[in-house]
């Protein structure tokens, strides 16, 4: 029997962006020292080898993580990331952001992330199950409805959460349905789930339109990244009357002035056929993408998307983050000086943690709402930190990102506060 090592890659600019955007807004508020520092630490870091048997009877060695950046206001809550390119400085990044998005948006969370470094699509569903459940077993140590709730994220999905809430039981001796959110309904999942991400992003853009006189009829879209997020808020915008003329996944982009077709490339992306075979449009690349003349842009792949060597390039009205730090600091000064409104990822996409909590409060009481009270909610939510967020920045005459950072920081500083310093 052989046995094959899968370690992580090195993604160190997402640490870096999370630090500084961390490192202004301490500067802004003031901060002690001693409690800027605990904000740059994560609070909390599992990292853990495994190793799963595959199809053919060898066995390969996976790595994996569960970070936990902060508990300040409540358990950790952020999802499980499977992909290649997953490393813990990656991961710590996430979990900050996390608590940030978490406190912007006023839920009873603290920020967590996890991942393992495995392309999940190379695995058949038994070594895929394997994994997952070995996994789950390894971070048993830390998670729990009252402790760190995971959640789905790039490379995992609702399945892959019912092998975890599954797996979690068996080791308690009873159903758990809390220890994890974006199941699918019939274990204790909520209605609307799989869109909120998409839905909120939908919500955000149309305050956007509101706040800046914008006719969200005929308003031109633009949406890197095909996936669960990007692919939902295309659908979405078009309904609403928006004009979406391009999309893109890792292999391509496709654009059309007039328009795509949204519904027959969410069914193509739902066969997970790559944007290299659709037809509609014209083939561009990302790069090209990211440059189009367009009122929105939606980056809602992978972080560090723009960058200070492209953001020059960038046309768009305004850009709104559907993917978790996908402008480092250096675009957002290029976009700043040129008068593009940045709406952070922090606010713009956190319609699946918001949906997230709906779903543990919903198993914690065993009671369970009809879609139309979730998305609701989920508007009344979003809109609500919207336009907190918004004012914030008219008051202090800063960004939109930099309110955001103000807000979410301050949030968590007041309750560490409260709470005190443990001895």
């Amino acid at each position: 029997m052989t046995a094959e090592i899968v370690v992580a890659g090195e993604r160190p600019q997402a640490l870096a962006t999370a630090l500084s955007q961390l490192d202004a807004a301490a500067g802004r508020l003031h901060l002690d020292e001693g409690i800027h520092q605990m904000l740059r630490h994560c609070k909390r870091e599992l990292v853990v080898h495994f190793p799963v048997q595959m199809d053919d009877g060898t066995t390969r060695v996976f790595e994996g993580f569960r970070v936990q950046h902060n508990l300040s206001r409540g358990p950790a809550k952020g999802g499980l990331r499977y992909h290649l390119n997953v490393c813990l400085d990656e991961v710590r990044a996430l979990a900050m952001w996390m608590t940030w998005k978490s406190a912007v948006v006023n839920l009873p969370y603290g920020g967590a992330k996890g991942g393992v470094v495995v392309e999940p699509r190379s695995l058949s569903e038994t070594e895929l199950e394997n994994l997952t459940r070995r996994y789950a077993t390894e971070i048993s140590i830390i998670i729990g409805p009252d402790e760190d709730i995971p959640a789905p994220d790039m490379g995992t999905d609702g399945r892959i959460m019912a092998w975890i809430m599954d797996t979690i039981s068996m080791h308690r001796g009873h159903t758990v349905t809390g220890v994890v959110t974006g199941k699918p309904v019939s274990v204790g999942g909520t209605l609307g789930r799989a869109e909120a991400t998409g839905r909120g992003l939908q919500y955000v853009v149309e305050e956007v339109a509101k706040q800046f006189g914008v006719t969200l009829e005929g308003a031109t879209v633009a949406v890197q990244g095909f996936g669960n997020v990007g692919s939902v808020a295309a659908l979405l915008l078009t309904r609403a009357g928006a004009k979406v003329v391009a999309v893109s996944d890792s292999s391509s982009g496709l654009y059309n002035g007039r328009g795509l077709g949204i519904e027959a490339l969410t069914a193509l992306a739902g066969d997970h056929a790559p944007m290299a075979r659709a037809s509609g449009g014209d083939h561009i690349s990302n790069e090209e993408l990211l440059a189009l003349p367009v009122d929105f842009l939606i980056p809602s792949a992978l972080e560090g998307q723009l960058t200070g060597e492209n953001a020059a390039a960038v046309q768009a009205r305004y850009v709104v983050e559907g993917a978790n730090g996908p402008t480092t600091p250096d675009a957002d000064a290029v976009f700043g000086e040129r008068g593009i409104t940045v709406i952070p990822d922090i606010l713009a996409n956190a319609g699946g943690v918001i949906v997230s909590y709906f779903e543990w409060v919903q198993d914690l009481q065993a009671y369970f709402w009809e879609e139309g009270e979730v998305n609701e909610r989920l508007h009344r939510v979003i809109t609500r930190a919207y336009k907190d967020v918004a004012r914030m920045a008219e008051e202090q005459s800063v960004t939109m990102r930099e309110a955001a950072m103000l807000l979410g920081v301050s949030r968590v500083v007041e309750a560490t506060k409260i709470r005190g310093i443990y001895p």
